[in-house]
């Protein structure tokens, strides 16, 4: 099987954010008279769009969540955004995938600001074709969107059309792939035929990535690199 365009997800797949995310949602908590001590209890934040996790975890209503994600900003933006580590292995392996001639891409729920100021900051922004994240204002924020929103800038830069993106992906065959951690990746590259790639080393709860129905999963980088370079 070959694979030419890959479409990877941002926070733990090509970064650990861990300590940014749960410290910013930690921080917005407290604005609301709760306190959450223990940080692992905050890393199902880790992936999904924020106001839906705020909703479902602790109960907040629609306007409530909104207010929730402007005060995780509020530390994220001069904090939280750098208290993040690039996963050993990931610049390598992007290299290597450009060398063999492959059409890199983020596609991420993150508010797209974030996950370009994100790849420059570990030196990793080069390597994609196409950066594609949320907006501020919340629109965009569901992994389907963001998956075809990639798919569209790809085929109107011209990168799909030789080769039959389109077409390949229509046809069910393995020319693109999406790559994540999170059942909302492996959802979202599905909606639009692509191949899914899940990566176990990310924040996916036990079984979560299997019962997405994942076509691959991979525990490493370098298992990561070996599957993608075909």
């Amino acid at each position: 099987m070959k694979y030419k365009y890959l479409l990877f997800d941002l926070d733990g797949t090509l970064t650990d954010p861990k300590e940014g995310i749960t410290t910013s949602v930690q921080y917005a908590l407290r604005s609301f008279g709760i306190e959450e001590p223990d940080l692992e209890k905050l890393t199902p934040f880790i992936g999904p769009p924020l106001r839906e996790s705020f909703m479902r975890f602790y109960g907040f209503g629609e306007e409530q969540a909104r207010e929730a994600v402007e005060k995780y900003r509020e530390w994220f933006r001069p904090k939280g955004i750098f208290q993040n580590s690039i996963y050993p292995g990931i610049k390598e392996m992007l290299e290597m995938l450009e060398e063999r001639g492959k059409v890199l891409a983020v596609a991420s729920s993150k508010p797209q600001v974030f996950v370009e100021q994100v790849l420059q900051y570990f030196g990793i922004y080069r390597y994609f074709r196409v950066v594609v994240g949320s907006e501020l204002d919340g629109r965009r924020d569901a992994k389907e969107e963001v998956v075809a929103e990639a798919l569209r800038q790809l085929e109107e830069a011209g990168w799909g059309k030789k080769e039959g993106l389109a077409e390949t992906r229509r046809a069910g065959e393995d020319g693109a792939v999406m790559i994540g951690d999170r059942k909302f990746d492996v959802s979202g590259g599905k909606e639009h035929g692509l191949v899914t790639v899940g990566v176990t080393f990310g924040y996916a709860e036990e079984g979560e990535l299997e019962a997405a129905g994942a076509d691959f999963l991979v525990d490493t980088v370098e298992e990561l690199g070996r599957l993608l370079v075909q």
